[in-house]
């Protein structure tokens, strides 16, 4: 009778503790997607005090990551978590990982920013911002799954990052382009161009992050790999692609 009751009482206590460190984790999510959301307007709006708010406030990111480690140690070591508790840990501990990953692409969009502050844009920013939107939903997509231990929308959000892709090598191919046909000696358009695909470059690493953390979500959940079922899907789809009649 009393391990039963002793059983109840450390599930209780890690039920505390698992909400504690969930809500530590949506906040390092918010934080992170802010960091690139923020980094991606201070090039918009050519706001160099922005960029600068960016890289200073990624020390707290950091800072959060190791208190989740540190709660997340302090957790198992203090109760007698079950399996489950266990799976839900070690995920914590690889997702803040790639949410500390995502607020550094953020600084690195912001370092590019303060650059290409200093030029007239080369073009409209249209795929970006585009880009920027998308990265941002998956994002939050991901820690939502990982809250209600959703799969399917862990599955939805890798198949989106395709779309962060597409445009990004539409960036890339479109930037080249400028790049081929600046006047000789012009290396500021150069510049411009290649700090723009960096910008580009770094928005489909955040995407990558984000379908990492689906990924975990989805064999935490599953108990199974999900990209090897989509790269499956893939092939799948385009063999039937090629049988099918022009």
């Amino acid at each position: 009778m009393f391990g039963k009751k002793n059983g109840r009482v450390e599930s209780l206590l890690y039920s505390a503790d698992r909400a504690k460190i969930l809500e530590m984790v949506r906040k390092m999510g918010v934080m992170a997607s802010d960091a690139f959301s923020k980094a991606i307007k201070a090039l918009e709006t050519r706001d160099d005090v922005m960029a600068d708010e960016v890289i200073r406030d990624d020390d707290d990111i950091d800072d959060l990551e190791a208190a989740i480690d540190d709660e997340c140690l302090s957790s198992i070591a203090m109760r007698q978590p079950v399996r489950e508790d266990l799976r839900f840990v070690f995920a914590v501990l690889k997702i803040i990982t790639d949410l500390e990953r995502i607020g550094d692409q953020g600084v690195n969009i912001a370092k590019k920013a303060k650059m290409l502050n200093q030029y007239p844009l080369l073009k409209p920013l249209v795929d970006i911002p585009r880009m920027r939107t998308i990265a941002a939903e998956m994002v939050a997509d991901s820690l939502r799954s990982f809250e209600e231990n959703d799969a399917a929308l862990a599955e939805d959000i890798c198949r989106r990052d395709e779309e962060l892709d597409v445009l990004y090598d539409n960036i890339f191919d479109e930037l080249l382009v400028i790049i081929a046909n600046k006047p000789a000696g012009d290396r500021a358009t150069a510049q411009c161009a290649a700090g723009l695909i960096w910008v580009a470059r770094h928005l489909a690493r955040i995407g990558d992050h984000a379908t990492n953390v689906a990924e975990r979500v989805y064999f935490m959940v599953k108990g199974e790999r999900l990209k090897p079922l989509i790269e499956e899907e893939k092939k799948k789809n385009a063999s039937k692609n090629r049988k099918s009649p022009a």
